[in-house]
């Protein structure tokens, strides 16, 4: 079965892609994504057709195709860069290069030239070069002998091969005297034809073709030229007659090639025509990948519905073997209060004897002559002498008993692991319930249009955020709204925030009076850094402090002056070092429907569709359209999202400065 374009599939889809009824020149590429590892997908506007999407996929194959990947969620780092260089161009040139498996794509945009260079063989690439050649970015960075494909380099095809198209018989005469091998694997490697294409030449030719290159003459090389020009005189001529080859019968016959002529080698071969080899392409190559895909979500479907049934029996299994151990750990505590009298005297002998001085081995033996005497003695199974422990028998249950420890302490023991037992059986009862539900719920819809819930709240005019914690923590926006802050809604109770460096906001954590837990001190702490001018700047950590409000003031000493949006640190400041910046940003859709903003921790509890930022190159108003355009891509409700996450709401939560989404 083929699994990647050959070279004259290569010239054939060129044919159609760079003239005629399939043209693609002076298309517009609009979005560019990667659905997968390997492959890029252009959308492509096309004057007169309207969109379309051309698919590459590196080494394997490359046409316009109505079988597309979905699209990923969150965009790659390769196909955004693309993005930023050739979204929006013109193609102004599709073009093969020297009859190799490599296609060059020209774009203009702005007056500035860039070439997308796919490369079709072995384990393939794809990479976007400017007019002078050098790389801008590969899909796959590599090294070969002689050849660095890397950005910053010059673009440096591959080692050349003779083309078919304009062989000569003084060229395979060089050819064949250089060779060691026989015919078809000499026109296969040094003519860039490949194993079937090369037997077919043979085949037209009637050239044997195992016959050793040192018995081939001039007679069998005009041969083997003829039938490569006849071969590929379609290529030439235009007149291509594309099909789909097939294997078997009915329901059982199994498409095994793809190819823009008829070929010799499948004659009697069923065979499926198509009006262009791109559509035949893309019912052979996008059709096959995007049955693939399908089964591979099946396949994880049934995986995730397999973990939970494992998943269940594991649980169903631990709340029988906590019951058992807890209910055996009872029995002992029991059997121990059941024989208090002969449990006492054994500790009493033991502890006797050490108080004397005896050595364990000397009480084993003490024990082993009296146990005739002493009937407690009779119970004792075994001493540890490592951890001071005594195993007895009652009532036929093997008991280990600690030496150093009362009748009474020694039950508790086992009290409390039966006890801790029974927690985690209730625990492990909880599980299943939790994963019965898992089961049986399907995906609940994301929420649409008339069913967002957006309330008003006082402190919606500020930054602001809920810690995982449940406190909220407000910041100012500018001077007038940290005045606002400090004269309104700063309390006695509250702690105050701020950068050791200024160009912060006046940030508070509203406590209700109840003491702070660390992890909500924490977010704190990042959101004063990143929303301060150290998200500005570009800087990825700053110095941070707390104090409380009574040590905030707006009164000067003397002679000073406090300017609007400014205060006062009286006393001790509480420092917290080297504090990470960090915005997520995510859609609360619970009691409210509404974007939030603040440190990853804190949105991950409330939100969904999170999103990080990290400082980076696009103004508040581009990333908020960004961001927006991936809500509306996930979710796929862009009424919904427009009303619960328009650009201007995201722009509301976003850091000040420039940022970016975290890859």
């Amino acid at each position: 079965m083929k699994e990647e374009m050959t070279s004259a599939d290569v010239a054939a889809l060129v044919a159609e892609l760079s003239s005629g009824e399939l043209s693609l020149i002076d298309a517009k590429v609009g979005k560019i994504y990667q659905p997968l590892e390997d492959e890029i997908r252009f959308n492509l506007f096309v004057f007169g057709k309207g969109r379309v999407d051309f698919i590459i996929q590196a080494g394997k194959r490359a046409h316009l195709s109505q079988y597309a990947s979905p699209s990923p969620k969150m965009p790659q780092s390769f196909p955004m860069l693309l993005r930023k260089h050739i979204m929006s161009s013109r193609i102004v040139s599709i073009k093969q290069y020297d009859f190799d498996r490599i296609i060059e794509i020209g774009f203009v945009r702005g007056g500035v030239e860039t070439v997308l260079v796919a490369e079709l063989f072995a384990r393939g690439n794809i990479v976007l070069i400017d007019n002078e050649r050098r790389i801008i970015l590969p899909m796959n960075p590599a090294t070969f002998k002689g050849r660095r494909v890397r950005s910053g380099e010059i673009y440096i095809y591959p080692e050349a091969q003779i083309s078919p198209l304009d062989a000569n018989e003084e060229q395979m005469l060089a050819v064949f005297r250089s060779s060691d091998s026989d015919v078809v694997r000499t026109i296969a490697t040094r003519f860039n034809l490949g194993g079937l294409l090369s037997e077919e030449v043979c085949s037209r030719a009637g050239v044997k073709k195992n016959l050793p290159v040192a018995e081939v003459g001039l007679e069998e090389i005009n041969l083997l030229l003829r039938a490569m020009k006849e071969m590929f005189s379609p290529l030439q001529t235009g007149k291509l007659d594309p099909c789909v080859i097939k294997k078997g019968e009915g329901d059982a016959s199994q498409s095994i090639d793809v190819v823009p002529f008829e070929l010799e080698v499948y004659r009697g071969l069923a065979k499926e025509r198509y009006p262009s080899f791109n559509k035949a392409l893309d019912e052979y190559f996008g059709k096959r990948e995007a049955a693939s895909i399908t089964e591979q979500v099946v396949a994880v479907k049934k995986e995730k519905v397999d973990l939970l049934e494992r998943r269940l029996k594991q649980q169903e299994e631990a709340v029988e073997k906590y019951g058992k151990e807890a209910a055996k750990q009872t029995s002992i505590a029991e059997s121990i209060y059941a024989n208090y009298q002969a449990v006492e005297d054994v500790l009493n002998v033991l502890s006797n004897a050490r108080d004397k001085g005896y050595s364990w081995d000397q009480i084993k033996s003490i024990l082993k002559a009296a146990r005739d005497s002493v009937p407690a003695a009779k119970s004792i199974l075994s001493i540890d002498q490592a951890t001071g422990t005594v195993v007895l028998d009652l009532m036929g249950m093997k008991t280990s008993i600690d030496v150093s420890k009362t009748v009474p302490q020694n039950a508790q023991l086992y009290y409390e692991k039966s006890k801790k037992l029974a927690k985690k059986q209730e625990g492990a009862i909880r599980s299943i319930e939790q994963t019965k539900l898992a089961m049986q719920k399907k995906e609940k819809p994301v929420a649409k249009k008339g069913t967002v819930r957006i309330k008003k709240h006082w402190y919606d005019k500020f930054r602001w955020f809920t810690s995982s914690d449940g406190f909220l923590v407000i910041g100012g926006r500018d001077a007038d709204t940290n005045e606002e802050i400090f004269t309104k809604y700063m309390e006695k109770r509250d702690i105050v925030l701020h950068t050791q460096s200024p160009g912060a906001p006046l940030t508070v954590i509203k406590t209700g009076g109840k003491d702070v837990p660390p992890q909500t001190l924490e977010e704190a702490a990042r959101f004063v850094v990143s929303y301060s001018s150290i998200w500005k700047s570009g800087q990825f950590s700053a110095d941070c402090y707390w104090v409380n409000s009574t040590q905030v003031s707006k009164t000067p000493e003397s002679g000073e002056y406090v300017k609007k949006g400014s205060f006062i640190i009286r006393g001790e400041r509480n420092y917290l070092r080297d504090v990470p910046v960090g915005v997520a940003v995510g859609i609360e859709m619970g009691a409210e429907t509404r974007v939030i903003g603040g440190p990853l921790s804190a949105v991950n509890g409330r939100g969904k569709h999170i999103i990080e930022l990290v400082p980076g190159k696009f103004n508040q108003n581009d990333i908020a359209k960004k961001i927006y355009r991936v809500y509306v891509e996930t979710i796929g409700d862009a009424s919904f999202v427009k009303q619960a996450a328009s650009p201007d709401k995201i722009a509301m939560v976003l850091p000040p400065g420039e940022s970016d989404i975290k890859v």
